[in-house]
């Protein structure tokens, strides 16, 4: 996972294999997808959030994502959540397009939340949707 997050964030600092383990030992984290393209969620109190999402780039643009996106949302529904956060930095427009047709909105704004050089930082739209 981490290999795959480092190629695909490369605005902004890649996830290490510690992390992603740390993150894997909690019982509320799941993954969901294979090392083309994963999703890695946590589902807590009846509520999904998506921690990451990340796509090999010789495999983008071909639906992945997508399905990713779909599985992850069947696994938190098992899991009992009945509605999905993200945040996504303002400037990933193709994620933003994602989130928006699986059928998230805009709920907030975290001014200066991604960090992208030593001097400068990009705000996130957290964005959310019902789980049916």
């Amino acid at each position: 996972m981490a290999d795959t997050h480092k190629a695909a964030f490369t605005q902004s600092r890649p996830w290490s294999e510690t992390e992603f383990s740390d993150l894997l030992s909690n019982r509320f984290t799941y993954v969901v997808g294979d090392k083309s393209c994963f999703a890695l969620i946590q589902v807590i109190a009846g509520e999904a959030e998506l921690l990451t999402i990340a796509t090999q780039p010789d495999h983008q643009r071909q639906g992945l994502a997508a399905q990713v996106m779909s599985a992850w949302h069947t696994q938190a529904i098992s899991q009992g959540a009945g509605r999905a956060f993200l945040d996504v930095a303002v400037d990933n427009t193709p994620a933003i397009a994602l989130y928006h047709r699986c059928g998230y909105a805009l709920h907030t704004r975290r001014p200066g939340y991604y960090k992208r050089s030593d001097t400068e930082s990009i705000d996130a739209i957290v964005m959310q949707r019902p789980l049916p």
